[in-house]
């Protein structure tokens, strides 16, 4: 389906949904604007925080949902059925030839940074992988542990850490095939920041895995306005919409940290099916790919 068509059909599918409570695509966008021009207020009279990626709000707002990580068909469900396409993506980038073998990944270590209930980092240390899962939320990181100690296949292959991801920096910088970032840089209080870590705790020639949201208005009226305020999908105020990133803005942030981006792909997510499909537009929701360039490249 052509990037145009996809708009189209997303687009209708939002009227409807807005028409329905009382309120057009206008009043959203009037909402958003006024929240954005308040947060900018915010920002430059009462100062930024630098050198760090957290954002204590975010953080406040994952630890109330942490009790619900696990619940496939409660606020998590969308997320749950993302694995649907992140993880045979990963694996297949990583290792590319067919394989038979039940644990492809064997030999490779992975960071899942900002791994929240750990059903990511789970699948792709079932698959093989050495993985360390890190959170800055220590209930996120309570609820990961305490869930995988249930398979004790995964006590060799999985790791919890309670930490920001640049204090792993001392330890481990260079040391990881492949950083997975998934559905964090967008909750994250300094972006460049963290990218700059995800690139230095790749080492030359490994891989770093993204999904987010772009920054469009049709993502702020699908993800905030229709899935948060009117279908309740997720619980309200879960995005910022002045976080999201254009996957051009993410590349080049990419390229100044000695990264070169290899795949973007689009991502639809379909309610009624709760099921996850590739699709050529990035304007909502992306998966991005880029390698760490080696030293003489």
């Amino acid at each position: 389906m052509g990037s145009l068509n996809v708009q189209c059909v997303f687009t209708r599918h939002l009227h409807r949904i807005l028409n329905s409570k009382g309120v057009t695509l206008h009043d959203a966008f009037l909402v958003r604007n006024f929240h954005l021009s308040r947060r900018d207020f915010v920002q430059t009279h009462e100062g930024t925080h630098y050198g760090s990626t957290i954002d204590k709000d975010e953080i406040e707002k994952f630890n109330k949902l942490a009790n619900n990580w696990w619940s496939e068909n409660g606020e998590m469900k969308a997320l749950h059925a993302m694995n649907q396409l992140r993880v045979p993506f990963i694996r297949d980038t990583l290792v590319p030839e067919k394989s038979i073998t039940s644990s492809p990944l064997k030999g490779l270590r992975i960071l899942d940074a900002g791994s929240g209930g750990g059903f990511l980092s789970e699948p792709l240390a079932r698959l093989g992988a050495t993985v360390v899962g890190v959170d800055a939320s220590e209930k996120n990181h309570r609820v990961a542990k305490l869930h995988s100690s249930h398979d004790s296949s995964l006590e060799k292959y999985l790791t919890y850490i309670n930490c920001e991801i640049e204090d792993l920096l001392p330890k481990e910088k260079g040391s990881f095939h492949a950083v997975v970032a998934s559905e964090i840089l967008e909750h994250v209080a300094d972006t460049e920041t963290f990218v700059r870590a995800c690139s230095d705790l790749v080492m030359p020639d490994g891989s770093l895995f993204f999904t987010t949201l772009n920054k469009t208005n049709l993502s702020y009226a699908l993800s905030i306005v229709a899935a948060e305020r009117l279908l309740k999908i997720v619980p309200v105020g879960t995005h910022d919409w002045s976080k999201f990133i254009d996957p051009l803005d993410l590349q080049d942030l990419l390229d100044k940290y000695d990264c070169s981006t290899r795949q973007v792909h689009g991502m639809f997510y379909n309610l009624l099916t709760n099921r996850w499909d590739w699709i050529r537009d990035t304007s909502i929701n992306y998966m991005l790919h880029a390698v760490k360039r080696t030293p003489d490249s």
